[in-house]
């Protein structure tokens, strides 16, 4: 028996005995491989019972966590967020989301800018090609602009109207620039003409949509939608059916800021790209402003109505709706109503006419819509007050199969459309700037032929006296190749570069110059494709800064005239070229200078000698032309556009660009 050690108690002594016994034990027994039993430590300590830490020998307590850092920027950004939601009720409520739309434009085109200054290069870096560059900022663009709408979607348009000096990809995106826009609601319009006139839209028209006995009807649904405003059918008490255009509610709010966002980026884009584009954005504000002005849009086309009424080559071919002033505000238009055949619909413009004979289509000549013995009585219309469309379908010249047509000559078309631009042109100074086909009507009249029908009268420009005469000789010089006379015009426009001035009037190459053009283009190297790309698009850019030249001096109506011709040749091409439109638009350049009130007797004398030579030289043109129709008939060309637009594709292909003058798709 073991006696326990001094100092040692009975279950420490008792666990010591137990250790021993193992120990000797686990010696004995064999081991196997790397397997051992596991070894047992003895506690060699005196035994303590655990004392806490006195009080006074702790550290003083650390003062709690507050976060104050993380409070303080939780703070901001709840206020951040605070502050952010108010503006945006406040843009959405009382601004028509004008600030969201500016700040979208701001960031998208900083976007773009930078791409372009980045990857415009042979080998971009972030891009696999200059056309994939030119593609995805097409897209974002194109994006942008049918998102913000209002005088953005203008812009797109103007933007699509000369997409055929821009890379391909432009081309297709800005093509779906002319689908209609959204409308806007019943509420909304409503809204508008109660601000405009104070009183309920059944007040102002006298028009009921209940079917009350007495009254006019009109139709909530718009039968078309622009960019600024849509068209409601209606027919009044009195019998007169009219067109109210109803400009969008938003567009009041958001013109202001839409133009000077457009001054900014452009402002931005002038002295990023070197650019001289800053210059024009006064004059192209204010165009686009006066736009939203119906009043001013009555103006324009009571003017334009009494310039056709006194020119006899006009009176009877031309016709201007009348515009009901009593009806009418500055963002509220009622005009005629106008049934006719839009001019890019070339199949019911001339299949054979299925009407009485000499009879004209519905309304020509401003008589009534409904022939005697056909009219649409009250009743039956209020009877289709349920429905959403109850104007009466005028189509019986079509003939009961539907497949009638107006019986039309698209020569005699567009002979009538290009003598009513020039004369605005080279005759008035007072030009239709907005010209495509979707503000064009035409009608038959009871002798056979067309009847010209322009409407939206909004978008004007006045050419003074002296600019005219200038553009008159201009045109002239072209036509004759009179490179001193054109060089010295030029020159006083502050225009540096006359033969891509000249080609880009004519819509055609321009060979009378000094080829000055041309020989710089063979001076540049035969290198891979993609540089030689970029360097031609370089070499674009500064064509574009030798046509701009002088900003002091340049006049800005060229702006829009240009416009105003590139519309006009691209609806002669739609229409198969069936005219000699340089020939007819040369003619009345001369002729007006003959003609012009603004000269002295002595001046038109001198320039009627010199018309008179003019004309023999026209015949040159014609060879041109007939030579086209010849080919066409035979089946080996599209007409003389389609040859003059191969020219300008060759052409501008030593630039870089790729043509396209399909601008009306969509």
């Amino acid at each position: 028996m073991l006696t326990p050690l001094a100092g040692e108690c009975s279950r420490c002594l008792k666990s010591s005995t137990t250790a021993s016994i193992l120990q000797s034990q686990r010696s004995t027994i064999p081991k196997y491989g790397r397997f051992l039993l596991p070894k047992r430590f003895l506690q060699t300590q005196q035994y303590q019972a655990f004392a806490p830490t006195p009080p006074g020998s702790l550290p003083k307590p650390a003062p709690p966590k507050t976060y104050r850092r993380t409070r303080k920027w939780g703070r901001r950004l709840l206020y951040l967020a605070g502050g952010v939601g108010l503006l945006y009720g406040i843009d959405r409520q009382f601004y028509a989301s004008s600030i969201a739309r500016s700040t979208r434009t701001f960031a998208l085109g900083s976007l773009v800018a930078i791409d372009y200054k980045i990857n415009f290069r042979p080998h971009p870096p972030l891009a696999d090609s200059i056309a994939a560059l030119h593609h995805r900022n097409a897209e974002r663009l194109f994006e942008l602009l049918r998102n913000n709408g209002g005088l953005y979607l203008k812009i797109g348009q103007a933007i699509a109207m000369q997409s055929a000096i821009l890379p391909p990809e432009f081309q297709e995106m800005f093509a779906k620039m002319f689908d209609d826009a959204p409308q806007n609601t019943w509420t909304e319009v409503e809204q508008v003409i109660r601000e405009d006139f104070g009183k309920t839209p059944e007040e102002v028209f006298g028009v009921s949509f209940t079917g009350e006995t007495g009254m006019g009807v009109m139709e909530r649904k718009a039968r078309a939608s622009a960019s600024v405003a849509q068209v409601h059918w209606a027919k009044l008490k009195d019998g007169r059916e009219v067109a109210i255009k109803v400009q969008k509610w938003e567009i009041a709010s958001q013109v202001g800021w839409d133009l000077w966002t457009f001054k900014v980026v452009t402002y931005i884009y002038t002295k990023i790209f070197d650019l001289p584009l800053y210059s024009l954005v006064p004059y192209i504000s204010e165009r686009l402003l006066l736009e939203t002005d119906f009043q001013n849009e009555a103006d324009n086309s009571e003017r334009m109505a009494k310039l056709v009424a006194g020119e006899s080559r006009l009176r009877g071919r031309v016709y201007i709706p009348k515009v009901y002033r009593e009806l009418s505000s500055k963002r509220v238009m009622t005009a005629e109503w106008i049934e006719g055949v839009r001019l890019w619909d070339k199949e019911s413009l001339t299949r054979p006419w299925r009407g009485k004979r000499r009879q004209g289509s519905p309304g020509c000549q401003g008589t009534s819509l409904d022939t005697p013995g056909q009219e649409e009585t009250m009743m039956s219309i209020h009877s289709n007050l349920v429905q959403e469309r109850i104007k009466p379908n005028r189509e019986s010249w079509k003939g009961e199969d539907g497949k009638g047509g107006l019986g039309l000559s698209l020569k005699d078309v567009m002979t009538t459309m290009v003598d009513l631009f020039s004369a605005q042109m080279f005759l008035w100074g007072f030009v239709h700037c907005d010209p495509h086909p979707g503000n064009i009507f035409i009608r038959r009249l009871p002798s056979g032929k067309p009847e010209l029908v322009l409407i939206d009268h909004g978008l004007y420009i006045n050419m003074k006296p002296d600019f005219r005469h200038q553009y008159c000789l201009f045109w002239k010089s072209l036509m004759t190749f009179d490179n001193k006379m054109l060089g010295e015009i030029v020159e006083g426009w502050g225009i540096k570069n006359a033969d891509i001035f000249a080609s880009a009037t004519l819509m055609r190459p321009y060979t009378g110059g000094d080829q000055s053009t041309s020989r710089e283009i063979r001076k540049l190297s035969k290198r891979e494709q993609a540089e030689r790309a970029y360097e031609m698009q370089q070499k674009m850019r500064k064509g574009i800064r030798d046509i701009l030249g002088d900003e002091k001096k340049w006049p800005q109506e060229l702006i829009f005239i240009g416009r105003n011709l590139r519309i006009v040749q691209g609806n002669n091409q739609y229409l198969g070229s069936p005219v000699n439109r340089i020939k007819i638009t040369g003619n009345w350049a001369s002729r007006s200078l003959v003609e012009s009130p603004d000269l002295t007797y002595g001046e038109k004398l001198k320039n009627l000698g010199r018309h008179l030579i003019f004309k023999f030289v026209l015949f040159s043109s014609d060879v041109v032309f007939y030579g086209s129709k010849i080919k066409q008939f035979f089946g080996m060309g599209g007409g003389m556009e389609d040859d003059i637009e191969l020219q300008m594709k060759h052409m501008a292909k030593d630039f870089g660009v790729e043509l396209n003058h399909s601008v009306f798709e969509g």
